[in-house]
């Protein structure tokens, strides 16, 4: 008898054999067999996948149960053909109602202490290890993912190009970055081949133990780094996240186009490439990323108008 354990790991690999990464799903879904595991349920229930995709101790937000039960229905509409008593939950429980969190956008004084708090961390290399981290996608707008995924080779510091390889969507793209972020990869990069003379991986970015940076290990240390600078969400706003290093990099980006009153939607097409965004709609998303910016969009529409209604 195929247990549910096996049926979800087999499902995984078929995904992702079609090209699917599923790192968040599947994680998601592995704990939700973990619970029928743990609830002695043989069988997928609509009961079970409500219980399990509301049992967030730390979180009553509807939005994410909703997220987590989407998981259970994918995977149960899959199972259903093989295992017959299973029930596919609803699609009006839990309904979803998609909601872009709001970011938390760093003013240049929170980035630079945050920059200078990573001065306490030890030992010396892993300090100037999330120095370096810190400050890529703040001025490159790289994901998480992609900075930990950079190999030597992907940084060339001739030219002053990263290379980005397969990574969301499966894409690739070359990033040309400032000479100042040069001079201080470039610094970075000496500092680390005195301390692993005899890398044993690879990637741009180490650990103190030599291997590449893990991302899932990174926001442990980062809410030390927030406490230590003094940089706290506001009221009724989620903890500021490494991934709102690069929504702040997008939204600086297009504010200063307004402000040197640059032509905004022909260029924004660019900053679509630069990030990496497969849909134009998700650079589209930052115009009301920050209230400056949405006044500065309004301000220029209404002059396109002519000032009228």
């Amino acid at each position: 008898m195929t247990t549910l354990r096996q049926h979800a790991q087999e499902y995984l690999a078929m995904r992702r054999r079609l090209g699917f990464k599923l790192t968040t799903f599947g994680e998601k879904l592995m704990s939700f067999i973990g619970y029928l595991e743990h609830t002695d349920d043989t069988v997928l229930t609509t009961r079970a996948a409500l219980a399990w995709a509301t049992d967030t101790p730390r979180s009553t937000d509807e939005v994410h149960w909703s997220r987590r039960l989407m998981v259970v229905r994918i995977f149960a509409r899959h199972l259903k053909t093989l295992e017959p008593a299973t029930e596919i939950p609803p699609d009006d429980a839990l309904p979803h109602h998609y909601r872009r969190i709001t970011p938390h956008l760093f003013t240049p004084a929170e980035l630079d202490r945050l920059l200078e708090a990573t001065s306490a961390l030890t030992p010396a290399f892993r300090a100037r290890t999330w120095h370096t981290f810190i400050g890529l996608p703040a001025v490159t707008g790289l994901r998480t993912s992609e900075a930990c995924g950079l190999d030597r080779t992907d940084v060339d510091l001739t030219s002053g190009l990263l290379t980005v390889r397969e990574t969301k969507f499966g894409k690739s793209r070359q990033v040309p970055v400032h000479a100042g972020t040069v001079t201080a990869l470039r610094r970075y990069a000496r500092e680390r081949d005195l301390q692993r003379p005899a890398p044993s991986t690879a990637a741009f970015l180490v650990s103190t133990r030599g291997t590449r940076l893990d991302s899932h290990n990174l926001p442990h240390t980062f809410v030390q780094l927030l406490s230590a600078a003094g940089i706290t969400a506001g009221e009724g706003r989620r903890r500021p996240r490494l991934h709102d290093l690069r929504h702040t990099f997008a939204t600086t980006t297009l504010l200063q186009w307004y402000r040197d009153g640059a032509d905004v939607q022909a260029k924004l097409p660019l900053l679509t490439t630069y990030l990496g965004h497969a849909d134009p709609k998700s650079t589209y998303w930052y115009l009301s990323g920050s209230p400056e910016l949405l006044s500065l969009a309004a301000a220029r529409l209404e002059h396109s108008f002519g000032g009228r209604p």
